[in-house]
């Protein structure tokens, strides 16, 4: 694939505008913000792995939340799929050719964790990655509460926070949500980048962790540690 190809400025704007159009401002975990630092992410992993096609890349990175249902909602799994769907005649008006929509089609469709869906192009393999470490690090941190927050969740089991005489459900409370699933990201990783930075942000989630054990006179259990 092209990686050289440089990405013109104003696909870039058409594409914004096209995801701002669709964003109800709701959901501050998956808001333009969100969609910078993804695509973001994405340079970076396809730079450093020296593969990908930067069109194919940017289309996908800034219209993979084009719907993004709750995390509550019963339906959640099909976020990808239906964003795929509401992608494809954006990209029809941009000039996209029908095998380019295929190709960002499928990288939005398999970018979800929850919709559980193998990537088949490396520009859907970085896509993963990089809306992946977007859970993680200092950002990863402050999305759980956030999201977590406006679902009126708790951070934590007050009788038993890390679920040492209990089961995980981040249903319930905010912080089981890292060993149900943030955790488990780096090693998920398809890309030799994308390891490489989802372990270097794994980093402060486990001196997160620690420090709240501390100051809830807990130890943190050592199979929420990687």
């Amino acid at each position: 694939m092209l990686v050289g190809r440089l990405v013109d400025s104003a696909l870039q704007a058409q594409l914004q505008t096209a995801l701002l159009a669709h964003l109800s401002g709701s959901d501050i975990a998956h808001d333009l913000a969100h969609v910078q630092r993804v695509w973001a992410n994405a340079r970076v992993i396809a730079n450093n792995e020296a593969r990908g096609d930067r069109r194919i890349l940017i289309a996908a990175a800034y219209l993979h939340d084009l719907v993004s249902l709750p995390k509550d909602h019963p339906q959640r799994h099909t976020s990808s799929t239906l964003s795929a769907q509401a992608a494809e005649p954006i990209l029809a008006t941009l000039g996209y050719s029908k095998d380019e929509t295929a190709q960002v089609a499928h990288a939005i469709t398999t970018h979800s964790y929850s919709a559980n869906i193998p990537p088949e192009t490396i520009e859907a393999e970085i896509l993963q990655d990089a809306d992946r470490l977007d859970a993680l690090g200092a950002i990863g941190i402050a999305r759980t509460f956030a999201v977590s927050g406006a679902l009126g969740r708790p951070i934590y089991d007050p009788a038993d926070p890390f679920a040492k005489h209990r089961s995980l459900n981040d249903k319930e409370f905010a912080i089981d949500h890292w060993p149900q699933k943030l955790l488990q990201l780096p090693q998920l990783m398809n890309t030799e980048t994308g390891k490489a930075l989802a372990a270097e942000r794994l980093a402060p989630m486990q001196d997160f962790l620690e420090q709240l054990a501390s100051e809830l006179g807990e130890t943190v259990p050592q199979d929420w540690l990687p």
